[in-house]
């Protein structure tokens, strides 16, 4: 992926900024703390895979501003994209994926963010985890590696390889063994009570037989017991007709005796009732005339009732005039007397502020005095103004004459010293010279070692996969040899029938068994010849695995010796400039005597401060006059103070004069809204009160009329009872008639019923009754059947039983295949599971990657040192027991000192040596990705190399240039920054970050 534009919108520290990578190889991003450096790299990760440094999406819109946008084109594979992804705040983002054709750019885009992203994933093919682990050296993550234990080292590596899904594969391998040896166990279990079953088929069959027998002879005796039984129910039957038409019989009896006495009951009602009506009408004349007199009564109390509802209608409307007259006088009252409280508040208060404005002469009088003091305050300030560079700059000369003086005497005296070390130096070449050449031959001897050491590793990693497929094959050929046993047993049944012509087995088991045997003996052979192979390799793997060990040993020293070489060669070097670096500071060490000497360069400094000082002289500036000044302006500052509430009095004077004609006016016209509600109210009230006068209604008259009239109200219950007694009494008459028609009927039906209940009486005697026989015979039957069910059920259960044990057997041989096959996959997993752990497929990876992570190293780091620095990486040590190896991953490194823990080395040396395992990781990473590695974003700090760690930083980064079609440096360190011919400066700036490109 290498960039082509990119351009930012409210993107982090960004508002509006544009950057054109056209024609950048190598460039610098700099700029201060803070300036946004980093945020312009975020902003390429951001775009593509929509992840950066910030835990909330809303984190990369930049204060107070609702959406963000990155717009980002870059070329891979010689294609050129473009993507578009922005993001609204507290809403969604949204995604556009572009490719460049002929007719310009084409939409990829997906239907939904998670589909496009997809789409940008697979034409890359990597994943932002590899990219900032591989392309991009983020900031503060250069010593995250060395820093960790040897334990942790190897996660990390397992992390940046993702080997982490063989950890999933080798949890689901060990789960499907775990489900597999399961199923199997139950297998086992259930063919086991299979077994069992299958066994009681001979007890079950004898049992079958007997019962088909007791069957037939209890059904029999069944048989006979029913015919018997037929006859006395007959009888019975009989018996019943009769016994039910007598107890119909009997029923209808005694209806009619209860219709009887009903009808009995009636007629004596209705005499007492006919003796009820002649005793009222005895008293018809007397209760005639009372209720003629409560009639009189009910007129009367009708015409009080009408007078009544006129009279509280008027009283009603007299006492809402008076809630009225109180309701709609109160607020006028009370708005009458605020308007006058207003009017007194208002008079009084401008009474006071005329009195204010007594004060007016005084005060401008006293403001003249301030004016004066603030002109005579202004001069005197613009003279300290003026004052305050020059002595700032005064006292910056005389700290850059000190500075100067100090400067030159350290300069000297680290010349002095360096020239004598050189002085030493010098004397040691030869011895230095002569052992490089002896470590030169040995480093050979070495090589030549370590290659055959490869040779004797391929070789044993051959041995290996050879053992494998041995093992496969062995694995093949127990399973046919276990499938050949179960046929060789089934030949030997006695009862076993051919599965093809369902023939007795035995017709053709003697040819059957003899080619089954061939093959058992043929497979038997085979897994002793792989045995025999697979002892022979690992005797061979043995022997190449101690070969190994005895190389590595020799080899032990090598890392030292390329070491000891690198520091003697380094040594020379340093040798070889010491000449031309002691003339250099023979020259610098005399000019520096000759500046202390002559004074020459602080002399200059010293005449530019005594300018300054004749200045300051000029100025005739003084402290006290300046604080007096500052003085008598606070002292008369009272004066603007009290012309503001003069001016604010005035005002209000103003506006209250003017409020007084209107509040006068409010105040007459509210007295006079008064008067008038008062006299239209007591007219209503005397109008009203001389209606009630007329209308002539007395309360105490009406309650009297009320109670004689309640008095009466009994005569209107007995009139009522008069009219209808009259009413009654002929129905009474005519009811008499029919009651005693009714009553002689029924007697002479219940005579005629008690003579049929004589006749069925004499039937029934003349019948048997059957009941004790045919119970007797009921019981029999009962027993006889409930044995017949039991043995049917008996029955059953043996042909359920046998039809199960024929499933059972079915079910058995199916089982016995299932349990060979769980068996199978359990041991295929668990072979899988070995494989992708941590000791099997994952360590291997590791062990692999080591070596091409160690010289990529090396080869990078000889560039950052000037081969003075060297590192191996050591995969195990011993342990206590000197025959125990135990795996690790330490890293070791080597100077011209000699080898040392990586916490002792200095801030540069040790940042070069991150740098260059952070690198060499980007590099593997990105080649195992697939990915050629086209650009390379280095945000790491510089501020621990001096300027000669910076130069061969610069020279390495230029020699790894070829390598990459983008390189992007990012630091904030002035020298670093001139380093690099292109450049690209971060400001920050009250409209965000700002982009300028400069070569």
């Amino acid at each position: 992926m290498v960039p082509k534009q990119l351009t930012l919108k409210n993107f982090l520290s960004y508002c509006d900024a544009r950057l054109d990578f056209a024609g950048l190889h190598i460039a610098c991003v700099c700029g201060p703390n803070g300036a946004g450096k980093s945020s312009l790299l975020e902003a390429m990760t951001w775009a593509v895979w929509g992840q950066g440094r910030g835990t909330n999406e809303d984190d990369v819109i930049h204060l107070g501003e609702s959406e963000a946008q990155v717009d980002f084109m870059f070329e891979h594979r010689q294609q050129l994209y473009r993507i578009i992804r922005s993001r609204r705040r507290r809403q969604h983002s949204s995604l556009e994926f572009q490719i460049d054709t002929e007719s310009g750019f084409r939409s990829l885009t997906q239907r939904g963010l998670r589909a496009t992203q997809q789409l940008i994933l697979q034409h890359l093919r990597i994943d932002y985890e590899t990219f900032i682990h591989s392309a991009y050296l983020r900031q503060g993550q250069a010593d995250e590696f060395m820093l960790k234990r040897p334990a942790e080292r190897k996660q990390i590596l397992a992390d940046l390889l993702k080997l982490s899904q063989y950890d999933d594969l080798a949890d689901r391998a060990k789960e499907q063994a775990r489900d597999h040896k399961a199923l199997a166990a139950a297998i086992t279990a259930s063919l086991a009570t299979l077994e069992q079953r299958l066994a009681q088929r001979s007890e079950i069959q004898t049992q079958h037989q007997q019962v088909q027998q007791q069957l037939a002879t209890l059904r029999d005796r069944l048989s006979q017991a029913t015919t018997q039984h037929n006859c006395l129910q007959q009888q019975m039957q009989q018996r019943q007709e009769l016994l039910l038409r007598q107890h119909d019989q009997q029923q209808r009896l005694s209806w009619l005796q209860q219709q009887l006495a009903q009808q009995q009951r009636i007629q004596q009602r209705l005499q007492r009732q006919t003796q009820q009506i002649a005793a009222i009408r005895s008293e018809k004349e007397t209760l005639l005339q009372h209720y003629a007199e409560y009639q009189q009564l009910q007129t009367l109390e009708e015409a009080y009732i009408a007078q009544s509802q006129t009279y509280r209608a008027l009283q009603t409307q007299l006492t809402e005039v008076l809630q009225s007259r109180s309701q709609t006088l109160a607020p006028l009252f009370q708005q009458q007397r605020q308007q006058q409280q207003q009017l007194d508040v208002l008079n009084d208060q401008c009474k006071d502020l005329q009195h204010s404005l007594e004060e007016r002469t005084e005060i401008q009088a006293a403001l003249a005095q301030l004016q004066a003091a603030k002109a005579h305050l202004e001069q005197i300030d613009r003279r300290q103004l003026t004052r305050a560079p020059l002595l700032q700059q005064r006292q910056i000369l005389q700290l850059q004459i000190q500075r100067t003086k100090v400067q030159l005497s350290a300069q000297l005296e680290a010349i002095t010293s360096t020239q004598q070390q050189l002085t030493e130096h010098q004397h040691q070449q030869p011895q230095l010279q002569q052992a490089v050449a002896d470590l030169s031959r040995q480093i050979d001897y070495l090589e030549q070692r370590r290659l055959y050491q490869e040779q004797v590793r391929l070789k044993g990693q051959e041995r290996r996969s050879f053992m494998e497929k041995l093992q496969a094959d062995q694995r093949v050929y127990e399973t046919q040899l276990a499938q050949l046993a179960q046929k060789l047993a089934l030949l030997d049944k006695p009862d076993a029938s051919c599965p093809l012509c369902q023939r007795p087995l035995k017709d053709h088991s003697d040819r059957i068994r003899q080619r089954y045997q061939q093959e058992y003996d043929d497979i038997q052979n085979q897994i002793w010849v792989t045995r025999e192979q697979l002892a022979v390799s690992e005797r061979e793997i043995q022997v190449l695995r101690q070969e190994y060990r005895d190389i590595e040993a020799e080899l032990y020293p090598y890392a030292a010796t390329l070491e000891q070489r690198g520091q003697l060669q380094a040594q020379l070097a340093a040798r070889a400039e010491s000449a031309a670096r002691l003339a250099t500071l023979e020259a610098r060490r005399r000019q520096l005597e000759r500046c202390l000497q002559g004074d020459s360069t602080i002399t200059p400094l010293q005449q530019e401060a005594q300018q300054l000082d004749e200045q300051l002289a000029q100025l005739d500036y003084d402290e006290r006059d300046h604080a007096l000044a500052r003085n008598q302006v606070e002292k008369l500052r009272w004066a603007e103070v009290r012309q503001a509430e003069l001016e604010r009095v005035e005002r209000r004077l103003t506006q209250l004069q003017s409020q007084l004609p209107q509040l006068r006016a409010q105040l007459e016209a509210t007295t006079a809204e008064v008067e008038t509600l008062e006299r239209s109210l007591t007219q209503q009230k005397t109008e009203l009160e001389q209606q009630q006068a007329r209308l002539n209604y007395h309360p105490d008259e009406h309650h009297q009329v009320r109670q004689q009239l309640r008095q009466q109200q009994q005569w209107q219950v007995r009139y009522q009872a008069l009219l209808q007694a009259e009413e009654r009494q002929p129905e009474l008459t005519q009811q008499l008639a029919e009651n005693t028609t009714a009553i002689e009927a029924l007697v002479k039906e219940v005579a005629e019923i008690n003579t049929q209940l004589d006749h069925l009486d004499q039937r029934l005697a003349a019948l048997p009754d059957p009941t004790s026989q045919l119970a007797e015979l009921e019981t029999h039957i009962k027993v006889n059947r409930s044995h017949c069910d039991t043995q049917l059920a008996q029955q059953g259960r043996l042909e359920q039983q046998l039809s199960q044990l024929d499933t059972d057997q079915a079910l058995r041989d199916q089982q016995l295949r299932e349990q060979q096959s769980h068996q199978h996959q359990q041991r295929v997993y668990q072979e899988l599971a070995h494989a992708f752990s941590k000791n099997g497929l994952q360590t291997l990876m590791i062990e692999n990657l080591l070596p091409q992570l160690e010289a990529e190293t090396n080869h990078l780091l000889g560039r950052l040192s000037n081969h003075q620095l060297h590192v191996q990486f050591v995969t195990q040590r011993a342990g206590r027991s000197r025959n125990k190896l135990i795996d690790t991953l330490d890293i070791l490194i080597a100077d011209t000192r000699g080898t040392r823990p990586y916490e002792t080395y200095s801030g540069g040396e040790a940042f070069r040596v991150n740098f260059a395992i952070r690198l060499a990781l980007a590099r593997l990473l990105a080649h195992r990705s697939g990915m050629a590695l086209q650009m390379l974003i280095i945000d790491e700090g510089f501020g621990t190399q001096d300027q000669a760690g910076c130069n061969r930083l610069v020279a390495a980064i230029n020699a790894i240039a070829p390598d990459f079609a983008c390189i992007l440096a990012v630091t904030h360190m002035p020298h670093f920054r001139e380093a690099f011919q292109t450049r690209i400066d971060v400001n920050k700036t009250e409209r965000g970050s700002q982009l300028a490109l400069s070569a």
